[in-house]
């Protein structure tokens, strides 16, 4: 198989610079992050967290500790950073990046050691004392500090929790570490960098909550067998990431058609039709500054479902199916105030008709994404934002997460 066996043929995918990194937003464009390495065995994995946070666009530094260096090499962070790896006080005052001061410090891994100097004001080696004039410039509003504890589970103790108490009182954000094997492990990169983004998110939608849905809501026909539609929640999950690298406290409410997001993600699966409504309607009930609802939610429902399994080779399943319930109704007389993105998606009609349809619901909620089956293509996506001031054309699940994140800016 030529999955195992290689056939001798060349690269096909479009050339990269040695050094270069490909592009997936421009969240941290423009802003320059201090990663401070401390010596755990997780070191070994931040060449790939520096390239992770060029890929959103920042400038990245690594400082390094002597012990950090026995598992990761000096060439391989400088390769990744495409900076000069800082491990010891110069004249030139890294540490203090007067020049060129920092807009975040990513400890990661951040040890138990690195932490307690932090808490009681050490600063006897590059990365403590970096740290030192970070927490200064954190308090003065300049910047922003993140650890990523990485330690053995007996190392967690009454010490260690005093010590990040008292830095979170200054703060210090902590990331939530990968708990595996009884330790607190690193978590994966792409968490650490969308952390990064959401402590230098400005945007008004930062501390909002937000409910994003997406998905298919199965009907369960008996014990076993579902009913469900072809939609997967791909752009329910592109929206629920863009608000959440914007610092939004974003629910995502997916319907269970077996695919999931990005781990990174947080998300609720929803397994059939009445959990997804239940899961939505609590956390309206709870109150939400927006509502973008994506899901491709069952029109119909069995009438009687069965327990059990039906028995298969029945020549015949006649089946009854009845109306369900439209939940963005049901949220709508639930909380009539709450700012509303309605999705409509048909087949066989013309884009005038699609339009038109779309017009018509305006008067129950202010931005409609408007889609034709005859446009949409495996997971490339044409949709049409229709508002009381017009349409606009949208074409790719990320340009339509990047719209809405914006119509969602206005309001």
């Amino acid at each position: 198989m030529k999955t195992f066996d290689w056939d001798f043929s060349p690269p096909q995918s479009p050339p990269l610079g040695d050094h270069d990194v490909p592009a997936v937003s421009g969240h941290l464009r423009g802003k320059r992050v201090a990663l401070l390495v401390c010596g755990g065995i997780a070191a070994m994995k931040t060449p790939l967290l520096a390239r992770a946070l060029r890929r959103r666009g920042a400038e990245v530094v690594a400082f390094c500790s002597d012990e950090a260096l026995r598992y990761v090499g000096r060439e391989a962070l400088e390769w990744s950073t495409c900076n000069a790896l800082v491990t010891q006080l110069t004249w030139r005052a890294e540490h203090l990046s007067d020049s060129a001061p920092f807009d975040c410090y990513l400890v990661a891994p951040a040890t138990y050691n690195t932490i307690g100097k932090m808490a009681s004001g050490i600063a006897d080696s590059v990365v403590t004392a970096a740290l030192a004039s970070a927490l200064g410039r954190l308090a003065q509003g300049r910047t922003q500090v993140l650890v990523a504890p990485t330690m053995h589970g007996s190392m967690h103790h009454e010490v260690l929790v005093r010590n990040c108490r008292s830095l979170a009182q200054q703060g210090v954000r902590f990331v939530t570490p990968r708990d595996d094997y009884g330790k607190h492990n690193l978590p994966d990169e792409e968490l650490l960098v969308a952390a990064v983004c959401r402590a230098l998110s400005t945007s008004p939608l930062k501390g909002r909550r937000v409910l994003v849905t997406g998905g298919p809501t199965p009907v369960p026909l008996d014990g076993v067998r579902r009913i469900l539609n072809r939609f997967r929640g791909r752009l329910g999950a592109a929206v629920h990431e863009e608000l959440l690298l914007r610092g939004a406290e974003s629910t995502f409410v997916l319907g269970d058609g077996a695919w999931r997001p990005a781990r990174w993600m947080p998300v609720e699966v929803a397994r059939t039709y009445d959990d997804y409504k239940r899961l939505v309607l609590d956390h309206v009930a709870r109150g939400q500054a927006a509502g973008v609802f994506s899901a491709g939610v069952a029109d119909y429902r069995p009438a009687a479902p069965v327990e059990g399994k039906i028995p298969s080779g029945q020549s015949t399943l006649p089946l009854q199916l009845v109306p369900t319930e439209k939940v963005i109704d049901l949220v709508r007389a639930a909380d009539p105030a709450l700012f509303l993105v309605s999705f409509k998606y048909l087949e066989g009609v013309s884009h005038e008709a699609l339009l038109a349809e779309a017009r018509r619901r305006l008067d129950r909620y202010p931005v409609v994404v408007a889609n034709r089956g005859e446009e949409t293509h495996g997971t490339a996506q044409v949709s049409w934002i229709v508002t009381a001031e017009g349409e606009a054309r949208v074409e790719g699940k990320a340009a339509i997460a990047d719209l809405l994140e914006r119509r969602l800016l206005q309001r």
